[in-house]
């Protein structure tokens, strides 16, 4: 040690001593304190995420739009609750196509899972990995890290829960098309859009190069979107105003060979929408320059062209250069070996009861994208329904017995009264519109159930549907014990008692379709659509208060108006 270091350390020892004892023990006394306490926290923190005190696990596969809606919902002092999923976010699926072409940024549209539960204690554990296996023998799941930070370096490990809560969404179906899969980009997550947003302004950046040719030019910025659906027309729309908003005037000379492709392998695009709606887009589109084309099926992609064919036209090949894959959804993998264990080996989705209990497993639940509800046909029970009502066998009911039926129906059956409020079927209306004291004949009702049955389908796979059956989902095992001594739900058809939960619901509450141009159509309840500049600014408005939080609301706002004051952002980043 240096004279110098040991002059120091000899001044601190003199002063130590100089200290009245008083002191001394009063500086013990506070760190020994200090210390303690953080003991006492730190250990806290730990039993928390122990889950002690026979707790039951539930394990969440997935933080989408189901899983986080559940998480954001469950009371985390009743359960041990775990997350198992690859991204630690959630993420705002309905603006990705804004990240495309940087009307709003990427991080502003995704929240981290710590900071939904972070506030609201309880016991809580994430794990950043992805689940392959799923026993519901054992009630074990399989997880992979990619990390390889155990003993044998491979990153798995095992989990076993009490209720498995999957999550897991689902991926881009290709359907099988050649060269997809190795060419085209897709639009499901965020680094999807970050990369669509660099390989756009690469297209530019090509084609603005001296020693091309016109061809090779056009080639370079010919944008191809495969698909009419929702997310591929607000991405032909989003880029279509980036193009003309902004890269225009960075691209003067470029401009003029850009052009944007729809194929939709169906006669329309937007086709879950009101026909008027699909009308006004395609109108829009052809009035704006965006080549739509419609009755053509994509039918092999190489890195230079897409052949498609039409039964007019034959096969013919375009040259392109970025295409983007919009076509629907598929199975993953994970969720194809887990129904080949329940015997559901022949279906797209995980099928699940009115209460979101997978058939064929106990105490597993499944939710969104990955899953949808079995909905039993009516006809099925609608005997011994009407058989409670006509005790006396005549054949007839009043309107007003009538009607208490249809809610009866309503509770087990909740898509025939989701169909009837969004479709208008005059033959079953006017059987309603009598006096409540007139009599019905019971078998004309039955023909009117039989037509209604007949055009139910299944709860789209939507972020909207997804976000009411997580939310569904944590109602429910929030007041399991309640309803297990009080149970509330409708009458069992099949065997004595309640069922102990009301089915889940789902209530329509509108879809919106941006078009480019300050423009959106809305189609609402009710039979209200509008199209305009008007619904443009409540597309803001219901996107901005639908965030998950106030960080990310504000962030989405800010990149708006940033938009509006200074346009998107040209970086290649």
């Amino acid at each position: 040690m240096s004279s110098g270091g040991a002059s120091l350390v000899r001044r601190a020892v003199e002063a130590v001593r100089r200290t009245p004892r008083w002191q001394r023990r009063l500086v013990l006394l506070t760190v020994g304190a200090g210390t303690l306490s953080y003991a006492c926290q730190d250990n806290r923190v730990l039993q928390i995420s122990d889950g002690t005190g026979g707790k039951k696990k539930v394990v969440i596969l997935g933080t989408g739009w189901a899983g986080a809606s559940f998480l954001r919902n469950i009371d985390t002092s009743l359960y041990d609750v775990h997350v198992v999923s690859p991204r630690n976010y959630f993420m705002f699926t309905p603006l990705l196509p804004s990240v495309t072409c940087g009307t709003v940024e990427a991080r502003s549209i995704v929240e981290p899972i710590r900071n939904i539960v972070r506030k609201r204690g309880g016991a809580f554990r994430f794990w950043e990995a992805e689940c392959y296996k799923i026993d519901p023998t054992s009630k074990k799941i399989h997880c992979k890290s990619g990390d390889g930070t155990n003993a044998d370096a491979n990153g798995d490990f095992v989990v076993d829960y009490d209720y498995l809560v999957v999550t897991v969404g689902a991926r881009p179906n290709t359907f099988n098309t050649p060269g997809v899969v190795e060419n085209c980009h897709f639009l499901k997550e965020v680094e999807d859009a970050q990369k669509i947003r660099k390989s756009v302004m690469k297209c530019f950046e090509r084609a603005a190069l001296p020693n091309l040719t016109d061809e090779e030019r056009k080639k370079n910025v010919h944008f191809v979107v495969i698909g009419g659906g929702p997310t591929g027309v607000e991405f032909a729309a989003e880029l279509h105003d980036f193009v003309n908003e902004d890269l225009a005037k960075l691209y003067p000379d470029v401009k003029k060979y850009v052009n944007i492709s729809v194929i939709e392998a169906g006669d329309h695009i937007l086709t879950m929408f009101d026909k008027r709606i699909t009308h006004f887009a395609e109108d829009k589109f052809k009035r704006t320059g965006i080549d739509l084309k419609t009755n053509f099926k994509v039918v092999k992609v190489s890195d230079k062209t897409i052949t498609m064919s039409n039964p007019a036209t034959g096969e013919i090949a375009v040259p392109y250069g970025l295409a983007v894959w919009s076509t629907g959804i598929g199975t993953r993998p994970m969720i194809m070996d887990f129904m080949k264990q329940v015997g559901q080996a022949n279906r797209r989705v995980l099928a699940t009861d009115e209460w979101l209990r997978v058939q064929g497993c106990d105490n597993v639940y499944a939710l969104g994208d990955c899953a949808t509800i079995t909905q039993r046909k009516v006809m099925e029970d609608v005997d011994a329904i009407f058989r409670v009502a006509d005790k006396d066998n005549s054949g007839t009911l009043t309107v007003k017995k009538i009607k208490n039926v249809l809610g009866d129906i309503y509770q087990r059956y909740p898509q025939v009264e989701l169909y009837l409020k969004t479709n208008q079927m005059k033959g079953f209306n006017d059987l309603l519109k009598d006096k409540e004291s007139e009599e019905l004949n019971i078998e004309e009702f039955k023909k009117a159930l039989a037509q209604v049955d007949s055009q139910v389908k299944m709860l789209p796979a939507t972020a909207q549907v997804a976000a009411q059956e997580g939310a569904y989902l944590a109602d429910c095992f929030n007041r399991l014990n309640t309803c297990e001594e009080n149970p509330e739900g409708p009458l069992r058809i099949r065997g004595a008692g309640r069922h102990r939960f009301k089915p889940f619901r789902y209530r329509h509450l509108g879809q919106f379709a941006p078009l480019g141009g300050e423009q959106t159509a809305a189609q609402l309840p009710g039979d209200w659509v509008h199209v305009g500049h008007s619904t443009q600014w409540l597309w803001y408005s219901v996107y901005a208060s639908k965030q998950f939080s106030w960080r990310t609301r504000m962030l989405v706002v800010t990149d708006w108006g940033r938009r509006f004051l200074f346009g998107r952002d040209s970086s290649s980043l």
